[in-house]
């Protein structure tokens, strides 16, 4: 059984390269409108399913943070081969990889992050962490269609998997003291009621980043703002940001 939307996209453009990811629990549908906007564009796209994700819960219990980093970076990597640059895009949990892709891949020619993850030490998050570490249970409650529009549902599993969620908090921290290595120009979207990841996160990669970062706010929108009220805003900044760089 698959979730709605949980087909990985590519298309074939010019020699600048788009990878796109999506978040945690959640699927490409979350991200299909970003990457059909880069692809309309004319770049060569990727949209990977992360392993463990767009099935059931229980294929992604096991999974953990190398799983999914190294299913990014095996998509970066091939990718570039295939282009002269290649910008990462990512939401939430696609956001922390995208920025942790950055750090690993310093040729990375920029980032689109959407309320990305990368505070593991924010009140709410730790409080997470916290409260889930002594967990007996496999699964909570599901975070994922933190939406505002009316009628737009996330597909993601309605279900989150604990031991996977702390593999990523976790990563989270150990990304944080390495964001000054962050040296390409950063496209931030942040949407200032998010519901699932503090804005915070966006605040320290502002603060940290080595590289220019253009800040967007997402006001009308919640986490998952790729499929909320603020997405044009988000397409229209993301084509013109890799346009402008591509060139440079």
């Amino acid at each position: 059984m698959s979730l709605p939307g949980c087909e990985p996209f590519s298309a074939s453009g010019g020699r600048t390269g788009v990878l796109v990811v999506h978040g945690f629990t959640g699927c490409p549908q979350s991200m299909r409108p970003l990457a059909d906007a880069f692809a309309a564009a004319g770049h060569t796209v990727e949209l990977p399913l992360l392993p463990g994700h767009g099935t059931t819960v229980e294929d992604m219990v096991p999974t953990r943070w190398p799983d999914w980093s190294g299913a990014a970076d095996a998509a970066y990597i091939e990718l570039a081969g295939r282009c002269d640059r290649v910008f990462v895009a990512g939401l939430s949990m696609g956001g922390t990889l995208a920025t942790w892709l950055a750090v690993e891949h310093p040729e990375v020619a920029g980032l689109v992050l959407v309320n990305p993850l990368l505070d593991g030490d924010a009140p709410g998050v730790s409080a997470i962490h916290d409260g889930l570490s002594g967990l007996a249970d496999e699964t909570v409650p599901g975070i994922g269609s933190d939406i505002a529009k009316p009628g737009v549902v996330e597909s993601a599993y309605p279900l989150t998997p604990v031991r996977a969620l702390l593999s990523l908090i976790e990563a989270a921290r150990e990304l944080a003291p390495r964001l000054a290595d962050v040296r390409c120009p950063v496209l931030l979207c942040t949407s200032p009621q998010d519901h699932v990841v503090e804005p915070v996160s966006s605040d320290l990669l502002a603060s940290s980043a080595t590289g220019p970062v253009t800040r967007v706010e997402l006001p009308d929108s919640f986490h998952v703002a790729t499929l909320d009220h603020d997405a044009a805003t988000i397409e229209e900044r993301a084509v013109a940001f890799v346009a402008q760089h591509a060139a440079g």
